[in-house]
Protein backbone atom coordinates (compact mmCIF):
# COMPACT_ATOMS: atom_id res chain seq x y z
CA UNK A 1 0.00 0.00 0.00
CA UNK A 2 1.40 3.40 -1.01
CA UNK A 3 1.89 5.92 1.77
CA UNK A 4 2.62 9.62 1.54
CA UNK A 5 6.23 10.67 1.94
CA UNK A 6 7.25 12.05 5.32
CA UNK A 7 8.69 15.57 5.06
CA UNK A 8 12.36 15.74 6.05
CA UNK A 9 13.58 18.45 8.43
CA UNK A 10 17.27 19.26 8.80
CA UNK A 11 17.95 20.48 12.35
CA UNK A 12 21.18 22.46 12.81
CA UNK A 13 22.47 23.37 16.27
CA UNK A 14 25.78 22.98 18.11
CA UNK A 15 24.06 21.97 21.35
CA UNK A 16 23.53 18.16 21.45
CA UNK A 17 20.65 18.45 23.96
CA UNK A 18 18.72 20.77 21.63
CA UNK A 19 19.34 18.49 18.64
CA UNK A 20 18.05 15.45 20.53
CA UNK A 21 15.03 17.33 21.92
CA UNK A 22 13.93 18.82 18.61
CA UNK A 23 14.59 15.57 16.74
CA UNK A 24 12.43 13.66 19.25
CA UNK A 25 9.47 16.04 18.99
CA UNK A 26 9.62 16.24 15.21
CA UNK A 27 9.75 12.47 14.78
CA UNK A 28 6.79 12.03 17.14
CA UNK A 29 4.90 14.51 14.93
CA UNK A 30 5.60 12.37 11.85
CA UNK A 31 8.65 14.09 10.35
CA UNK A 32 11.91 12.53 9.23
CA UNK A 33 14.94 14.33 10.65
CA UNK A 34 18.57 14.90 9.80
CA UNK A 35 20.92 16.77 12.12
CA UNK A 36 24.09 18.83 11.84
CA UNK A 37 26.22 20.48 14.52
CA UNK A 38 27.92 23.21 12.50
CA UNK A 39 27.46 25.29 9.38
CA UNK A 40 29.77 23.32 7.10
CA UNK A 41 28.11 20.02 8.01
CA UNK A 42 24.72 21.64 7.48
CA UNK A 43 25.57 22.57 3.89
CA UNK A 44 26.93 19.09 3.16
CA UNK A 45 23.77 17.45 4.46
CA UNK A 46 21.54 20.01 2.77
CA UNK A 47 23.06 19.30 -0.63
CA UNK A 48 23.06 15.54 -0.11
CA UNK A 49 19.60 15.08 1.41
CA UNK A 50 17.54 17.99 -0.05
CA UNK A 51 15.37 18.43 3.07
CA UNK A 52 11.91 20.01 2.95
CA UNK A 53 12.77 22.51 5.71
CA UNK A 54 15.81 23.64 7.70
CA UNK A 55 15.79 24.65 11.37
CA UNK A 56 18.94 26.73 11.66
CA UNK A 57 20.65 28.11 14.77
CA UNK A 58 22.28 31.50 14.27
CA UNK A 59 25.26 30.91 16.59
CA UNK A 60 27.06 28.07 14.82
CA UNK A 61 30.79 27.28 14.83
CA UNK A 62 32.87 27.28 11.61
CA UNK A 63 30.19 29.02 9.55
CA UNK A 64 27.46 31.00 11.31
CA UNK A 65 23.74 30.67 10.64
CA UNK A 66 23.48 33.92 8.67
CA UNK A 67 26.10 32.83 6.16
CA UNK A 68 24.60 29.33 5.93
CA UNK A 69 21.18 30.85 5.23
CA UNK A 70 22.64 33.04 2.47
CA UNK A 71 24.15 30.00 0.77
CA UNK A 72 20.94 27.97 1.06
CA UNK A 73 18.89 30.84 -0.29
CA UNK A 74 21.21 31.26 -3.27
CA UNK A 75 20.75 27.58 -4.10
CA UNK A 76 17.08 26.96 -3.31
CA UNK A 77 13.79 28.24 -1.88
CA UNK A 78 13.75 25.58 0.88
CA UNK A 79 12.04 27.09 3.95
CA UNK A 80 14.28 28.13 6.84
CA UNK A 81 13.26 28.65 10.47
CA UNK A 82 15.95 30.52 12.38
CA UNK A 83 16.76 29.79 16.03
CA UNK A 84 18.24 32.72 17.91
CA UNK A 85 19.32 33.10 21.54
CA UNK A 86 18.84 36.86 21.21
CA UNK A 87 15.39 38.41 21.35
CA UNK A 88 16.58 41.71 19.87
CA UNK A 89 14.43 42.85 16.97
CA UNK A 90 17.47 43.57 14.79
CA UNK A 91 18.60 39.94 15.00
CA UNK A 92 15.20 38.74 13.83
CA UNK A 93 15.23 41.24 10.98
CA UNK A 94 18.72 40.14 9.98
CA UNK A 95 17.47 36.55 9.76
CA UNK A 96 14.47 37.53 7.68
CA UNK A 97 16.70 39.75 5.57
CA UNK A 98 18.78 36.80 4.38
CA UNK A 99 15.65 34.89 3.42
CA UNK A 100 14.45 33.03 6.53
CA UNK A 101 10.73 32.25 6.60
CA UNK A 102 10.30 32.42 10.37
CA UNK A 103 12.27 32.74 13.61
CA UNK A 104 12.03 31.21 17.07
CA UNK A 105 13.73 32.69 20.13
CA UNK A 106 15.56 30.48 22.64
CA UNK A 107 14.50 29.17 25.08
CA UNK A 108 11.56 27.81 23.10
CA UNK A 109 8.72 25.35 23.48
CA UNK A 110 9.39 22.22 21.36
CA UNK A 111 5.65 21.94 20.70
CA UNK A 112 5.56 25.51 19.42
CA UNK A 113 8.55 24.82 17.16
CA UNK A 114 6.78 21.78 15.69
CA UNK A 115 3.69 23.95 15.12
CA UNK A 116 5.84 26.50 13.28
CA UNK A 117 7.34 23.75 11.11
CA UNK A 118 3.85 22.53 10.23
CA UNK A 119 2.66 26.05 9.42
CA UNK A 120 5.61 26.84 7.16
CA UNK A 121 5.33 23.50 5.34
CA UNK A 122 1.61 24.08 4.80
CA UNK A 123 2.46 27.36 3.07
CA UNK A 124 5.11 25.62 0.99
CA UNK A 125 2.86 22.76 -0.11
CA UNK A 126 1.17 23.10 -3.50
CA UNK A 127 -2.03 22.17 -1.71
CA UNK A 128 -1.53 24.77 0.99
CA UNK A 129 -3.67 27.87 1.41
CA UNK A 130 -2.73 31.03 -0.42
CA UNK A 131 -4.13 34.57 -0.34
CA UNK A 132 -5.26 33.96 -3.94
CA UNK A 133 -5.98 30.25 -3.59
CA UNK A 134 -7.37 28.60 -6.71
CA UNK A 135 -6.87 31.48 -9.14
CA UNK A 136 -4.26 33.43 -11.04
CA UNK A 137 -3.41 37.12 -10.82
CA UNK A 138 -1.88 39.30 -13.53
CA UNK A 139 -0.75 42.88 -12.79
CA UNK A 140 1.56 44.88 -15.04
CA UNK A 141 3.93 42.19 -16.40
CA UNK A 142 3.77 40.02 -13.27
CA UNK A 143 1.91 36.70 -13.50
CA UNK A 144 1.05 34.72 -10.37
CA UNK A 145 -0.41 31.21 -10.56
CA UNK A 146 -1.78 30.18 -7.17
CA UNK A 147 -2.38 26.59 -8.28
CA UNK A 148 1.25 25.88 -9.16
CA UNK A 149 2.60 28.57 -6.81
CA UNK A 150 4.72 29.97 -9.64
CA UNK A 151 5.41 33.62 -10.39
CA UNK A 152 6.94 35.20 -13.47
CA UNK A 153 7.77 38.55 -15.03
CA UNK A 154 7.45 38.94 -18.79
CA UNK A 155 7.23 35.16 -19.00
CA UNK A 156 10.45 34.53 -17.05
CA UNK A 157 9.85 32.72 -13.78
CA UNK A 158 11.65 33.57 -10.56
CA UNK A 159 12.17 31.67 -7.32
CA UNK A 160 10.41 32.80 -4.14
CA UNK A 161 10.19 31.41 -0.64
CA UNK A 162 6.72 30.35 0.48
CA UNK A 163 6.28 33.54 2.52
CA UNK A 164 7.50 35.73 -0.34
CA UNK A 165 5.09 34.07 -2.76
CA UNK A 166 2.11 34.54 -0.44
CA UNK A 167 3.02 38.16 0.26
CA UNK A 168 3.41 38.93 -3.44
CA UNK A 169 0.14 37.16 -4.24
CA UNK A 170 -1.66 39.10 -1.53
CA UNK A 171 -0.36 42.49 -2.67
CA UNK A 172 -0.99 41.78 -6.36
CA UNK A 173 -4.52 40.51 -5.73
CA UNK A 174 -5.25 43.87 -4.05
CA UNK A 175 -3.40 45.94 -6.68
CA UNK A 176 -4.07 49.66 -6.35
CA UNK A 177 -5.20 49.25 -2.74
CA UNK A 178 -3.12 50.44 0.21
CA UNK A 179 -2.59 47.68 2.77
CA UNK A 180 -1.23 48.55 6.20
CA UNK A 181 1.44 46.40 7.82
CA UNK A 182 -1.12 45.23 10.38
CA UNK A 183 -3.50 44.16 7.60
CA UNK A 184 -0.74 42.29 5.82
CA UNK A 185 0.26 40.44 9.01
CA UNK A 186 -3.38 39.45 9.65
CA UNK A 187 -4.08 38.44 6.05
CA UNK A 188 -0.88 36.41 5.85
CA UNK A 189 -2.01 34.32 8.85
CA UNK A 190 1.37 35.07 10.40
CA UNK A 191 2.41 32.40 12.91
CA UNK A 192 5.33 34.28 14.43
CA UNK A 193 5.41 34.45 18.21
CA UNK A 194 5.35 38.25 18.26
CA UNK A 195 4.50 39.68 14.83
CA UNK A 196 5.85 43.18 14.39
CA UNK A 197 5.58 45.70 11.59
CA UNK A 198 9.19 45.51 10.49
CA UNK A 199 8.85 41.77 9.73
CA UNK A 200 6.78 42.80 6.71
CA UNK A 201 9.36 45.46 5.81
CA UNK A 202 12.11 42.82 5.71
CA UNK A 203 10.09 40.57 3.41
CA UNK A 204 9.16 43.49 1.14
CA UNK A 205 12.85 44.39 0.86
CA UNK A 206 13.64 40.83 -0.21
CA UNK A 207 10.80 40.84 -2.74
CA UNK A 208 12.06 44.06 -4.28
CA UNK A 209 15.53 42.57 -4.71
CA UNK A 210 13.95 39.80 -6.78
CA UNK A 211 11.30 41.77 -8.70
CA UNK A 212 12.80 45.17 -9.32
CA UNK A 213 15.44 46.29 -11.76
CA UNK A 214 16.18 49.12 -9.32
CA UNK A 215 14.97 48.22 -5.80
CA UNK A 216 15.67 51.77 -4.61
CA UNK A 217 13.08 53.06 -7.10
CA UNK A 218 10.42 50.33 -7.10
CA UNK A 219 8.14 49.91 -10.07
CA UNK A 220 5.84 47.33 -8.48
CA UNK A 221 5.58 47.56 -4.69
CA UNK A 222 5.16 51.15 -3.53
CA UNK A 223 5.76 52.31 0.04
CA UNK A 224 2.98 54.51 1.42
CA UNK A 225 4.84 56.34 4.14
CA UNK A 226 3.40 55.89 7.61
CA UNK A 227 0.75 53.42 6.39
CA UNK A 228 2.00 50.40 4.47
CA UNK A 229 2.34 49.20 0.89
CA UNK A 230 0.52 49.17 -2.43
CA UNK A 231 1.09 47.12 -5.57
CA UNK A 232 0.98 49.53 -8.49
CA UNK A 233 -1.44 48.82 -11.31
CA UNK A 234 0.78 50.53 -13.87
CA UNK A 235 4.03 52.41 -14.35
Amino acid sequence: METSRQPTVLVVDDEPKILRLVESYLERAGYRTETAADGSECLRRFRADTPDLVILDLGLPSLDGMNVARVIRRESSTPIIMLTARADESDKLDGLGVGADDYVTKPFSPRELVARVSAVLRRTSDAGPSPVSGRSVSVQDIEIDATTRQASRNGSSFTLTSYQFDLLALLASHAGQILSREQLIDMMHNDSETPFDRTIDAHIKNLRRILEDDPAHPRYIETIRGIGYRFRTGT
